[in-house]
């Protein structure tokens, strides 16, 4: 690669400014936010991708993609440019750059104390490469010893990232080590990096396959340094700072785009199995599935279809029902709605060779062309060869959200699951459509299972205009929270698996992808035992996806009842997922209204207490719930440091309180979950139910935290009908609440607005076993609101 080095101030607009670097190439820095900067070079002039798909600050971008030269929905507030014989320096009121010659750029960030303090910078020597005869491109910045990295979306291993290298190429990666395999699923360049004084994002805007070195690799030439390294596409990255690591991540989702406001049945437990739909009878036993969950007293609310029910002699083909398997489609669909459940079908966007519709595809031109003839790509998929779809393709589109429809959504399916969406085309010069603007598949891989999943949603949307869709997808990109749920694909089943999935999902949570889980139980490998089982599942019912899924290599299942010696373990932890719903919905609506994470690291939240940065097992479910799941085999007792708080941590069960920036040691019984709740808390909870249903719901509980001592603490509680779009016109209920607590009482003061009412008609307010003070509810004596 050769390095940029030499540069002269060319021309200057209103929001940005361009450098002619080695008389040949165009360094662009454009100020979009006081905060927020962008840095894109246009190699020989030139883009080698005029568009994107993930930044998208204001509304979705076209299907055609955004244009990269588009500035809308960003302030681009007024900047101030200083230029010496040697240096050029752009700033703002809170972020300042300073281009150096040879070509470096310094960072600095304006403190609250007014005062220019250093954020980052490339590393002076060799700090921008382009391939002189390639596509590949790369950017060094220098690192420091005071950062702790963190980001990348979803990746194997610890949450922070220090010393290691990885890697963004989308792979099925069946059967993974969760600790340790790299690449995964997503692709996500973004690292958020902290220091005790500021915090600051960076997300590299290119889609081709691409590295980051976050301390693995060092040059005695160089001081240390950070990469990233792509092996096509455009040098473009968005930098920003926050104060703390919260206000990066929810900067990062203002960026790429807000999440998907999905229906309240989504956050039930969704059972799922390849068993299944692979069985022969896979009708029957979808069927017994239903009567099972009844038997056992498991609420649900929805079950996946795994591919099995598109299978002809083994082999999966999307869009094709094997009637012999399931030869009644609407009476099955028909008896999972008549029991309150709804149901989602795996669709794959890869064609067999062999797919009865293969030929009217590709003589339809849908697929991604080989590189050198114009003959369908074939790639390896699923035990075959087979050719992709192409999504840049509208006549794709059109094709695919007729088959959703058709064979789905009107044979009762209520959801779509994208899953094998990674693309693995790896003839990078394979071409795509481009909305009429060829392109090489090396540029936009993970763009097809983001405009996969639109399509999907489209069709369902157009089909139910009155519901909130629900789709899930397993691959994507940066912005795919704007469209699907995920999930950390197909795990292995053991302990470590358990531990480090926790991890992985924070780290997701971290990158913007907030509506996450994990496949409990373990998809593949060995069925996991009675202990390791119990233990996934009440780790699993504190993620915002619940979903139990398998294909054990004994051919067993993953079913709430499979131990009938702990099954009421597993009844109590889904009970326990059921009464927090209230909880959770409130959680869905603020990941999608103010762009908080539901799952929280405990630094996040507390990060003046420097024990919440060590690597551990706890997360936050929302600001109030601590988790401390069991992920050793044979442990009854579990230690959990308590984040250093002014309130300090009621116990959930026995409501113990202890004062936080401390140790302590739980009761861990196989049958219990330890749990903690912060002070100030008021958690809204619903008596027991077999599935979500706004005219069954007919209890709410505000249970209430309250401060030892004096202090004020707020919450709120967001209801509506579950599944519509009431709430943009004001038809939903959001109860705020105020607690003042003094020596003698706890003042809860409660307002309420929005037009929706709900089943219930009175909040009961309940407090903490052994708490003496008096309880006022707007000023009245007593435990209950009346709506």
């Amino acid at each position: 690669m050769k390095t940029l080095k030499n540069w002269t101030l060319d021309t200057q607009s209103a929001n940005h400014l361009e450098l002619l670097v080695d008389n040949q190439h165009r360094l662009c820095l454009y100020v979009l936010e006081e905060s927020l900067f962008r840095v894109l070079i246009k190699r020989k002039g030139e883009l080698a991708l005029d568009r994107t798909w993930s930044i998208a600050p204001e509304h979705d971008v076209p299907w055609e993609g955004r244009r990269r030269d588009d500035l809308s929905g960003f302030t681009c507030p007024v900047w101030t440019l200083t230029q010496q014989d040697e240096t050029l320096t752009v700033a703002t009121e809170r972020l300042r750059v300073t281009v150096h010659q040879p070509l470096w750029l310094e960072w600095h960030y304006r403190n609250d104390a007014g005062e220019w303090q250093p954020l980052v910078n490339d590393r002076p020597t060799s700090a921008y490469l382009l391939n002189a005869h390639g596509d590949g491109v790369a950017h060094y910045l220098s690192r420091r010893k005071d950062e702790r990295f963190y980001g990348l979306g979803e990746k194997a291993g610890d949450l922070q990232r220090n010393g290691k290298r990885y890697e963004m190429r989308n792979l099925d990666a069946m059967g993974y080590n969760a600790a340790s395999t790299d690449p995964l699923y997503k692709h996500i360049p973004f690292t958020l990096t902290r220091r005790d004084d500021v915090s600051y994002g960076l997300f590299y805007d290119n889609l081709s396959s691409c590295w980051l070195d976050l301390g693995n690799e060092i040059d005695n030439y160089h001081t240390a340094y950070r990469r990233w390294q792509a092996e096509a596409g455009d040098i473009d990255y968005y930098i920003f700072t926050g104060s703390r690591v919260l206000d990066v991540t929810k900067a990062f989702v203002r960026l790429t785009g807000k999440t998907l406001f999905g229906p309240k049945w989504s956050l039930g437990y969704s059972g799922s199995t390849m068993h299944y739909t692979d069985a022969p009878d896979a009708q029957n036993q979808l069927m017994n599935f239903i009567r099972l969950c009844e038997e056992h007293a498991i609420p649900c609310d929805s079950f996946q279809l795994s591919s099995g029910y598109t299978s002809i002699n083994g082999k999966r083909y999307v869009f094709n029902w094997n009637y012999d398997k399931v030869p009644q489609p609407k009476v099955m669909s028909q008896a999972f709605h008549d029991a309150g459940l709804k149901l989602a079908a795996n669709i794959k966007p890869c064609l067999l060779q062999d797919h009865p519709r293969y030929s009217e595809v590709a003589e339809s031109g849908l697929f991604i062309r080989d590189s050198e003839t114009d003959a369908p790509e074939r790639s390896s998929f699923w035990d075959d060869e087979g050719s992709h779809l192409d999504f840049t393709n509208p006549q794709t589109v059109q094709w695919w959200q007729n088959g959703v429809t058709t064979q789905l959504l009107e044979m009762g399916i209520d959801s779509t699951w994208n899953d094998n969406n990674e693309y693995e085309v790896w003839d990078g010069e394979a071409r795509c459509f481009g909305f009429g603007k060829e392109i090489a598949i090396k540029h936009i891989r993970p763009v097809m299972p983001l405009l996969m999943m639109r399509a999907s949603l489209e069709a369902q949307q157009r089909f139910a205009p009155e519901k909130r869709p629900y789709l899930i997808s397993r691959s994507g990109c940066a912005g795919m929270q704007r469209y699907v749920q995920t999930w950390s694909g197909d795990n292995r089943t053991n302990w470590d698996t358990l531990r480090y999935n926790i991890r992985m999902g924070l780290g997701m949570s971290l990158s913007g992808l907030f509506n996450v889980g994990h496949d409990v139980g373990g998809f593949s490998g060995d069925k996991p035992d009675a202990e390791l089982f119990v233990r996934w599942v009440q780790n699993g019912v504190m993620h915002p996806r619940f979903t139990i899924h398998s294909w054990n290599d004994d051919h067993t299942v993953n079913e709430p009842w499979m131990y009938p010696g702990v099954t009421p373990a597993i009844r109590g932890a889904v009970e326990l997922r059921y009464r927090l719903l209230p909880y959770l919905y409130t959680l869905l609506w603020q990941a999608h209204a103010d762009d908080e994470p539901m799952l929280r690291p405990t630094f996040l939240d507390h990060e003046h207490d420097v024990q919440t940065f060590e690597e551990c097992d706890d997360f936050l479910l929302g600001r109030d719930l601590l988790v401390a799941s069991v992920v050793e085999a044979g442990q009854r007792e579990r230690r959990v440091w308590l984040p250093d708080n002014a309130t300090g941590w009621y116990d959930f069960y026995t409501h113990a309180w202890y004062a936080g920036g401390q140790s302590i040691v739980l009761d861990a019984p196989l049958e219990k979950l330890p749990l903690l709740v912060r002070a100030g808390a008021g958690l809204p909870l619903s008596e027991r139910i077999n599935h979500v249903s706004a005219e069954k719901d007919n209890t709410r509980e505000l249970k209430l935290f309250p401060v030892k001592g004096v202090g004020t603490t707020n919450g709120m509680l967001f209801e509506d009908d579950g599944e519509s779009w009431g709430y943009q016109n004001g038809n939903a209920l959001w109860v705020e609440w105020k607690m003042v607590c003094d020596g003698a009482t706890i003042n809860l003061k409660v307002n309420a607005r929005g037009d929706y009412r709900p089943a219930w008609k009175a909040l009961k307010v309940s407090l903490p076993v052994g708490e003496k003070r008096t309880l006022l509810v707007n000023g009245v004596e007593g435990g209950e609101w009346v709506l």
